[in-house]
């Protein structure tokens, strides 16, 4: 039997593959391949949704794409910031290996760009017949760079390139691609174009046109992050509902309201902000329902990292970070442990809670896994497709995942298993909870189980290879010198 008839056979017309890059999973797919919407949001803690316990905040679309899906407990982001968790999103790799580590900025707009020759999520679906876009904050690279968007991989891209810009949300210039776009009325503080308004509707329209082609769509929405800004129809429904602080907010702590517009009424702002993220949302799935792409999409929600208290934000007040403890430039579990909502009609069952340890750096091999490419080999990250579908085989588990962060003096953490390990260089403190027992982090274990500590402390020297362009301190030689209480 030829080639071509036998992945046919397979359900799978993709000839030009050969059979070592067609997964077991890929080979009971449609034979267009599948659509992947991956959105994003900033700073959107692990309690935010309903679904995920939270009860002063109305999300009912996010909360029916949890009942349509499946609902991830243990899944983190990349880092506690932004440009290094994304990062990780798009190269499958975590922060002892991904090119950018930290939120370095580029005067006068921008960051530093991933490597031209980076094996990003966008360029491996565009290698393989997918249409590319991108609609919200870049972050990854400055106009121009060989980070930019379009150099990446991305056909299409509409939004904020710089994350200092992406700080507010009536900006005077969005980019479309690399062009300049100036937002009339918003010059000199002005307050007539909200940013989100244009992202949406570029998003939206990217679905229409590209209805008949597969697409690879990359969502990363600036809300709820920093300036606590939206629309007067956004905040009716929460105007006057909460007790408010004082409208200066909490200037003295270090991301308090310093460059930043005085809201007076900062937790209906945020509120309405993340029902405005939830409506969004809504939006772009009734467009699949009424395009008839619904069962050709693969549909991801997450965050980037955990809730923030820039521009007055109050997480405390919310539990944005439920359970957990910690926020935003934490490697506790609340600074990294997000959301994650899967749905895929007809591929994954409905309603079902999914314990799994999983992280940002797995969604690459999962996408080249639905669009049966190979994906790159220095990567850290495995395809949780087989979870996804309720595979019979035995779920694969990371030996470990790890983190580094750069402020603040400097920070890693490790998890293997029930086991989570917590390195501040700026103290030689080692801190060791048991999640199992302990998802608070409440009870520091690593005095008491000394040898567990030892391993992960040691995973941390494993894992991490230096960067030419992000520093971080070397790990302590000897372990007996570390204070772990």
């Amino acid at each position: 039997m030829k080639r071509r008839n036998f992945l046919k056979g397979l359900g799978w017309g993709l000839a030009s593959l050969t059979l070592d890059h067609v997964s077991p999973f890929a080979r009971t797919l449609p034979d267009r391949k599948p659509n992947i919407l991956f959105i994003l949001a900033d700073d959107l803690g692990y309690g935010d949704l309903g679904c995920y316990g939270q009860t002063r905040i109305h999300t009912p679309h996010l909360d029916s794409l949890a009942s349509e899906g499946v609902r991830f407990t243990q899944f983190y982001a990349g880092s506690a910031v932004c440009a290094p968790s994304r990062s990780c999103l798009m190269t499958g790799q975590h922060t002892g290996h991904t090119p950018i580590r930290g939120n370095a900025e580029v005067e006068p707009e921008g960051q530093v760009p991933l490597p031209a020759d980076t094996p990003i999520l966008a360029r491996l679906m565009q290698q393989n017949g997918y249409v590319t876009g991108a609609f919200g904050k870049w972050g990854l690279g400055f106009p121009g760079s060989e980070g930019d968007p379009n150099h990446q991989g991305f056909d299409s891209f509409f939004g904020y390139n710089c994350q200092a810009q992406a700080h507010h949300y009536y900006p005077d210039h969005l980019w479309r691609n690399q062009e300049k776009v100036p937002l009339a009325g918003n010059e000199n503080g002005g307050h007539k174009v909200y940013a989100q308004d244009l992202i949406a509707r570029e998003a939206l329209d990217f679905v229409r046109r590209n209805r008949e082609k597969p697409f690879f769509l990359y969502l990363p929405f600036t809300l709820p992050h920093a300036e606590l800004h939206t629309s007067e129809a956004d905040m009716q429904a929460y105007r006057g509902q909460f007790e408010e602080p004082s409208p200066f907010g909490k200037p003295d702590t270090p991301y308090g309201l310093k460059g930043y517009n005085a809201q007076p009424q900062p937790r209906a702002a945020f509120a309405a902000m993340i029902s405005r993220l939830d409506s969004d949302v809504g939006r772009i799935l009734t467009l699949l329902k009424e395009l008839n792409l619904e069962r050709d999409t693969l549909v991801f929600f997450s965050s980037d990292n955990g809730p923030h208290r820039e521009g007055g934000a109050d997480p405390e007040f919310f539990h944005s970070s439920g359970p957990l403890r910690g926020i935003k430039r934490d490697l506790y579990e609340g600074g990294i442990r997000v959301p994650l909502l899967v749905r895929w009609p007809g591929k994954i069952r409905s309603g079902w809670v999914c314990e799994q340890v999983a992280a940002f750096w797995d969604i690459l091999p999962t996408c080249c896994e639905v669009a049966a490419c190979k994906p790159p080999e220095n990567r850290d990250g495995f395809s949780i497709l087989p979870t996804l579908l309720e595979k019979p085989e035995p779920r694969r588990e990371h030996p470990y995942l790890y983190w580094e962060f750069l402020e603040q003096g400097g920070k890693r953490a490790v998890r293997e298993g029930q086991w989570k390990a917590i390195f501040f260089h700026k103290t030689r403190k080692l801190e060791l909870y048991d999640l199992a027992n302990d998802p608070e982090e409440k009870q520091n274990l690593a005095a008491q189980y000394r040898d567990i500590a030892r391993r992960l402390f040691e995973r941390m020297r494993e894992a991490h290879t230096d960067s030419p362009r992000f520093s971080l301190a070397p790990l302590p030689d000897s372990f007996e010198t570390l204070a772990l209480s």
